[in-house]
């Protein structure tokens, strides 16, 4: 189980909620700019909204820039993401500029600034009691996965990445993953998969006796 240290507990949330502000207000003209681009490029709506699970998996709406059409087959199926994602919405994923509105979550103290992503609501049954450790601290809008190879590596060393954050949450780490993120940015790495435009849904993984032991040790350690 999660211990809060003195930087979590009194720290880390009034970090997030002041710098989140301030990046609202100076990057507002931004807002403005690709809100319109969205609008004109991709229709409306022009946000989009999500549940995703959050702190102890309580269920949160993510709101983000629209980065792909609706565009559906003759039954009224959606397309896939690869024909769906128009050269503009690669442009705003590439630069993670439509992750700009998670201020607004972080804002009102569903997400932090650093932290494990937010995935999506079906993937909770899927997680084993590793992985599901990931929820024991507010998600982020970056996080350690997402400097150490984002959707280039496999789920798996993505979730040992977040429940490696969990056990290591201070001032310096979160720092220095931020830090971190503005380079991955502006490189651009890892916004693909190795086969896929985004990321492969994750169907779960199969529990090994490690994996049971490991988790085994950490409840001895709580």
């Amino acid at each position: 189980m999660h211990r809060m240290g003195i930087y979590e507990k009194y720290i880390k949330r009034p970090q997030d909620f002041v710098l989140s502000l301030i990046a609202l207000i100076l990057l507002s003209p931004l807002f403005l700019i690709l809100y319109i681009l969205v609008k004109r490029k991709l229709g409306t709506p022009v946000f989009f909204h999500q549940e995703r699970p959050g702190l102890h998996g309580k269920i949160f709406r993510l709101i983000k820039f629209r980065s792909m059409t609706d565009e559906r087959d003759a039954e009224g199926n959606l397309l896939p993401d690869e024909k769906r994602l128009t050269p503009f919405g690669k442009k705003l994923r590439a630069t993670s500029l439509d992750e700009l509105p998670e201020l607004l979550n972080i804002l009102k103290g569903d997400m932090s600034i650093v932290g494990p992503r937010p995935l999506l609501v079906r993937y909770l049954p899927r997680y084993n009691a590793h992985q599901a450790r990931r929820h024991e601290v507010r998600p982020g809008f970056t996080g350690l996965a997402q400097v150490n190879g984002r959707n280039a590596i496999t789920w798996e060393r993505k979730f040992d990445l977040d429940v490696e954050y969990v056990d290591h949450v201070t001032f310096f780490l979160d720092w220095r993953i931020i830090f971190r993120t503005v380079g991955t940015v502006l490189r651009h790495e890892g916004i693909s998969s190795a086969s896929s435009v985004t990321m492969e849904e994750f169907m779960g993984t199969k529990e090994t006796e490690e994996d049971e032991s490991r988790a085994d040790q950490k409840c001895g350690e709580a």
